[in-house]
């Protein structure tokens, strides 16, 4: 009879590392969620989910669901555990704790997290406010487009730029670096609606993948060379008399001074660089400052080698100069979040940080770990929730290394037994989307997007929030934000009374499910038709002077301490990747072939890469090779193939294709380490690029053998 019942519905949001954000309905009866599918009320959502989430319950509700707190009472690594109760799991941990900060002191702790939930509460910052208040060692986390936004803040501020619904207005759209069917479909909806419309849709990318192939015109320059590409269409603009000089005039600095840094630039400079044909660059630059409005999608992977930050400084100056920011459909678009009122400050609570706290960056916790880099106190402890560095940070060997430190306390809020998770001391069975009310953040779109808590968690799983609550308590700490309840720190984390939110509150939310920002509609926005850029100039800067590196602060706790601090260069311009056979020829001579990692389209990073489903739909590890290099080796389509340089190895399945180019392999990120022999960041390096502490993970160079 139950089962006849009619399911009761519930506003959710999709709270995985995507620029999506979707708006979803779950449906539940009983406690228990039944099914999930997108809002069709949310212009962006439309109804529709990706592969990854159209059955999300099933993972709410899968067999290998962390469901208990546990002990480890085998060796590291070998997922033996038992089961203990909270109060066990908890006193142990503060015990542990207290003992570390009593020997070594508090910043022998670190947390480790990031986007794995995108919530407000549950998310990246979830659990800065506890940490900063123990006195912890900052982490600073810059797996993905911290380079970005320090290019981006310093180019243009801090803008929501281009309305990505928008793109409906465009008459020329090109999609740089980002595999949008994959990683920002809804995105790719509204551009495909753009390009029966009449729209050219044009994609830059380092190899034929799924959005490339259903483009009007692929363009492909070797890895690492986009910076290359990009200053050689600002000369070619500019030679070719397409600056909109009025615009330029009225709201940029610093145009002779890029004006004479391209000026050596040219479409034949870059084609020896890039391998695109130089009048194919000419012909790039004359149709995007032609044919407006014209809008540039900038995509994460654009920053992920050592030149990242200048290339999206010179692809981000482009707009202004050819004044496609004059029309709505107009202009470049990063990251949307810069425009939503969120309440960093009261979320991370950096003024409980003491001062001369140390900071740590998460690609480099190898390093970190392993006693490489020289920490004093060395790190005794980590805690892991949203994040799992063993399959996602380079270096993973190193990683793994560390793990395995007896001497290391780890502590896991997981919900399943991951990779890392496999190497805690002290496992915590962490709630899922639908167990859980928050407000997901959305750096892809113009919308405060609403999750109820609807569902009971299965077993003893509770909220990221409310085990840092439980931990506060166990040490004391009475500051009130760690009392709040989960609705009462949105009430806190929103500046309601921002002119963004003007008619929302959280009970419009939670009656709506979804409410976009008061910034203008996708048939008006428009935001720098007269420049009225968010940049101490208020205009677009060519030029910066006196410029220095730093991470935007929601990636390193809102600590504003010991940041990078490098002198940029005043101009943007191609720095050329670490790892090429231009720059290394010696270690090319060793590792000829450049890998590119992109993000698989079955998992959402490494979530799902567990779910026997999900690998069907994806496939076993796999390695894209040219026919050319696989002749050279003697590598036939379906051979395994061992990938490997000085940093480490991974084994998959050959896939011969024309997709990459001679001199390239592809891998996609995301599978897990004891489900295969490696993974692609076994060979990824750790190394910053040139801005934001961004990881090089395009800026590796590889040797593929025959492992049969």
């Amino acid at each position: 009879m139950n089962e006849l019942l009619q399911p009761d519905v519930f506003f959710g949001a999709c709270p995985h590392d995507c620029p999506d954000t979707c708006s979803m309905l779950f449906e539940v009866r009983g406690g228990i969620l039944q099914n999930v599918r997108g809002n069709p009320d949310h212009p962006m959502t439309r109804g529709g989910l990706c592969v990854k989430l159209k059955d999300y319950e099933k993972r709410h509700y899968h067999p290998d669901r962390l469901l208990y707190p546990m002990r480890r009472v085998g060796p590291k690594g070998s997922k033996q555990f038992e089961r203990i109760t909270w109060d066990e799991a908890l006193d142990e941990i503060v015990s542990r704790w207290n003992g570390i900060i009593a020997q070594h002191g508090p910043q022998a702790i670190i947390p480790y997290s990031y986007l794995g939930h995108q919530g407000l509460v549950h998310g990246l910052n979830g659990g800065d406010a506890f940490f900063n208040r123990l006195g912890a060692t900052v982490c600073e986390r810059t797996f993905c487009g911290e380079g970005s936004c320090t290019a981006w803040l310093l180019t243009v501020g801090p803008t929501a730029g281009l309305d990505p619904e928008s793109y409906i207005h465009s008459k020329y759209i090109v999609i740089w670096a980002c595999n949008s069917v994959s990683t920002n479909l809804h995105h790719w909806a509204i551009v495909r609606d753009a390009q029966k419309l009449g729209a050219k849709v044009v994609v830059i990318d380092a190899y034929a993948s799924r959005t490339a192939k259903a483009a009007d015109w692929h363009i492909c320059p070797k890895p690492g060379t986009d910076g290359a590409l990009a200053m050689a269409l600002i000369n070619s603009i500019i030679a070719q008399g397409l600056v909109d000089q009025d615009y330029v005039e009225q709201y940029t600095v610093g145009f002779d001074d890029l004006k004479q840094r391209a000026q050596a630039r040219t479409p034949e400079w870059a084609e020896a660089i890039t391998g695109v044909p130089a009048a194919d660059i000419r012909k790039l630059a004359y149709e995007l400052a032609t044919q407006q409005p014209a809008a540039i999608r900038l995509g994460v992977a654009l920053e992920r080698h050592y030149g990242g930050g200048q290339t999206i400084r010179a692809v981000t100056s482009i707009p202004a100069l050819t004044g496609a920011w004059r029309h709505v459909g107009g202009g470049v678009t990063q990251f949307p979040v810069w425009e939503h009122p969120y309440k960093f400050d009261v979320i991370c609570r950096p003024d409980l940080i003491p001062e001369g706290t140390r900071v740590v960056n998460n690609l480099q916790i190898g390093r970190a770990l392993t006693g490489e880099m020289a920490l004093d106190p060395p790190i005794m402890s980590m805690m892991c929730w949203n994040s799992n560095p063993v399959t996602q940070a380079p270096e993973t060997d190193k990683i793994v290394a560390g793990l395995m430190r007896e001497d290391l306390f780890l502590v896991s809020a997981e919900h399943f037994i991951s990779d890392t998770a496999s190497y805690a001391d002290i496992l915590l069975p962490a709630a899922m989307g639908a167990e859980m009310e928050d407000m997901i953040l959305s750096w892809g779109h113009l919308y405060l997007t609403y999750n109820a808590k609807c569902a009971e968690s299965p077993g003893e799983a509770i909220p990221n929030n409310e085990i840092f609550r439980r931990l506060a308590a166990r040490l004391g700490f009475e500051e009130e934000n760690f009392k709040w309840t989960d609705s009462e720190c949105l009430e806190h984390y929103v500046d309601w009374n921002a002119p963004a939110c003007e008619g929302i509150d959280l009970d419009y939310l939670r009656e709506h499910g979804f409410a976009r920002l008061k910034v203008g509609t996708p048939d008006d926005r428009a935001p720098h038709r007269e420049g009225n850029f968010p940049t101490a100039t208020g205009k677009c800067n060519f030029r910066i002077d006196g410029a220095k590196n730093f991470v935007a602060g929601p990636f390193r706790q809102m600590y504003e301490a010991f940041q990078p601090g490098e002198d940029l260069d005043p101009l943007p311009d191609y720095v050329g990747a670490r790892e090429s056979a231009a720059n290394n020829p010696e270690l090319a001579r060793r590792y000829p072939l450049n890998i590119v990692s992109p993000k698989s389209h079955g998992f959402l990073n490494s979530c799902y890469a567990n779910m026997e489903e999900k690998l069907r739909g994806q496939g076993e590890q796999f390695v894209m090779i040219s026919q050319a290099d696989a002749d050279a080796r003697g590598i036939i389509d379906g051979d395994r193939v061992q990938v490997m340089n000085t940093r480490g190895a991974f084994k998959g399945v050959a896939r011969i294709t024309d997709d990459v180019k001679c001199g390239v392999v592809v891998a996609t990120l995301g599978y897990w380490r004891q489900l295969n022999e490696g993974t692609v960041n076994s060979i990824s390096s750790a190394a910053f690029t040139d801005m934001g502490h961004a990881p090089s993970f395009s800026d590796n160079l590889v040797e593929v053998t025959r492992a049969n």
